[in-house]
């Protein structure tokens, strides 16, 4: 299983805001602190925002905050939001299906339990979870010396 660029940056972008909650970010210090291009970060971003999941204060003093406490953002439920389905083979989407194997394979089953688990997993975590330890953290993202706002 590999989640897309899009959903590594979506968590990637919650992590760093949730690292210092009480603080607004830009979207050029999160590139920064990632070497990711601004310009995909703000398809990320907009997309983020549109599902509550950070809010955005335009102008001076503005930045990117939470849109909700880390506590309540479930990593499974950003994974779905940025996913969409996951379909691990052809015949896990009804539109494309051409296996001859379809009526009788039973791989789907098997694949459809791993995908079930793999959600399973990721719903029993929350942002909160994944920055327990905000100091080393803070020392990766936030090192001396660069300037913060």
């Amino acid at each position: 299983m590999k989640l897309s660029t899009f959903t590594d940056y979506s968590l990637r972008v919650l992590l760093y805001l949730a690292t210092r909650p009480q603080r607004r970010a830009t979207i050029a210090e999160i590139g920064a602190a990632f070497a990711i291009s601004e310009h995909h970060l703000t398809k990320v971003v907009h997309f983020l925002a549109k599902q509550g999941w950070l809010a955005s204060v335009r102008g001076r003093g503005g930045g990117l905050t939470l849109g909700r406490p880390a506590s309540d953002i479930v990593v499974g439920h950003v994974v779905r939001d940025t996913e969409g389905p996951i379909r691990p083979a052809e015949c896990f989407d009804e539109t494309r299906n051409h296996c001859c194997l379809a009526p009788v394979c039973q791989l789907r089953d098997v694949m459809g339990e791993a995908v079930a688990a793999f959600h399973a997993v990721l719903d029993r975590y929350t942002l909160q979870d994944l920055v327990g330890d905000r100091a080393a953290l803070s020392q990766v993202l936030f090192p001396a010396g660069r300037a913060e706002t």
